[in-house]
């Protein structure tokens, strides 16, 4: 499905970007985003909104893998994946799925549903 292409190259954009500024990040501040993450929800200000508002949209689409493939274990491994690590993790996952389906992007987003 030619339609496809665009949310396939914004899928591989948006992964090597994440990583890429990750890596960065890493390097600059280390790995300890866990705490800066929660210590900004905690603060009550416009990074800690941000960060929740993130975590709920983590958490949907966790929800969405899992519910997508009818919650196998398989699934739940993959979501809770991708709920921590987010794009890096979602986007190849659904640019997979967009390949597995041929461009279909109502059998991506439903599965077997």
């Amino acid at each position: 499905m030619k339609n496809s292409n665009f949310i396939k190259i914004l899928l591989i954009v948006q992964s090597l970007t994440l990583f890429v500024y990750t890596i960065f990040c890493f390097q600059k501040e280390g790995a300890d985003l866990l705490s800066v993450f929660v210590n900004n929800i905690a603060a009550i200000g416009w990074s800690g909104q941000f960060n929740l508002d993130f975590s709920c949209y983590l958490m949907l689409s966790g929800l969405w893998i899992m519910w997508r493939n009818n919650f196998t274990l398989k699934s739940i491994f993959i979501a809770i994946t991708a709920s921590i690590v987010g794009i890096m993790v979602f986007a190849p996952y659904f640019l997979f799925l967009l390949i597995k389906e041929k461009g279909d992007l109502k059998r991506t987003l439903t599965g077997n549903h």
